[in-house]
């Protein structure tokens, strides 16, 4: 899979990359992450990419120019299954969408800055528009490393268990059962018996029910999609 990513400040997702499962996954070729500076694609002086916006009124907006250069400039190397502006509008990110877009091959990403994009990018370039929550952050830097990591750890061969992915919370509308490592003991606290029954199973259903009781308290609403 590729990922490329349009941002105003690259050097912010440097490290999101570079580290854990994200590095194992491109160290493996099963994933390429590019982060493309906007700034390289602007025909104004020092770089400019963003300007007042028309009507006046806070804040500035990213410009046209440099974006649909940045866009149309990847599009002629790569034709690309999604565009996505990175939104707080945008729809809400979800395991599910997770597990879509890790079927696509190639994703263009756009980082939001200042006030948002041009409305005629979103109106004539982007085919779908992602928030990852109900909350204003600086720009979508960081979003783009959650979606990136979200959607990579779920690309067959990055994790060393695929199964692990088949059991994370959200996968089945769920939130995912207690778990427990050595030692069995510790200051008194132990551990549940079944767990250490050797009957699969059986610690399949409990793990089963154990996330149902868990969703049911913290995140009710999950049950209503179950």
């Amino acid at each position: 899979m590729r990922i490329d990513i349009i941002s105003v400040v690259p050097d912010l997702l440097v490290s999101p990359f570079s580290h854990s499962i994200m590095k194992r996954a491109k160290d493996k070729g099963l994933l390429e992450v590019t982060v493309i500076n906007l700034r390289d694609h602007t025909t104004y002086a020092r770089a400019q990419v963003d300007d007042y916006a028309f009507g006046g009124g806070a804040g500035m907006v990213m410009m046209i120019e440099p974006l649909v250069n940045a866009i149309e400039s990847l599009q002629q190397k790569t034709n690309y299954d999604e565009i996505i502006y990175l939104s707080p509008d945008g729809d809400k990110f979800t395991q599910k969408m997770a597990n879509n877009l890790s079927l696509k091959t190639n994703l263009m990403l756009i980082c939001g800055h200042y006030k948002g994009i041009d409305q005629r990018v979103r109106d004539h370039f982007i085919t779908k528009e992602i928030s990852i929550g109900d909350y204003v952050i600086s720009g979508g830097e960081l979003a783009a490393a959650v979606i990136t990591d979200a959607i990579g750890r779920l690309l067959p061969g990055v994790l060393n268990d695929e199964s692990s992915a088949l059991s994370d919370s959200f996968q089945d509308c769920l939130l995912a059962p207690p778990v427990y490592s050595r030692p069995e003991n510790f200051r008194g606290w132990g551990i549940p018996d079944i767990l250490k029954s050797g009957n699969h199973k059986l610690i399949e259903e409990w793990r089963h029910e154990e996330a149902i009781k868990i969703t049911k308290k913290k995140r009710p609403e999950l049950l209503d999609d179950n």
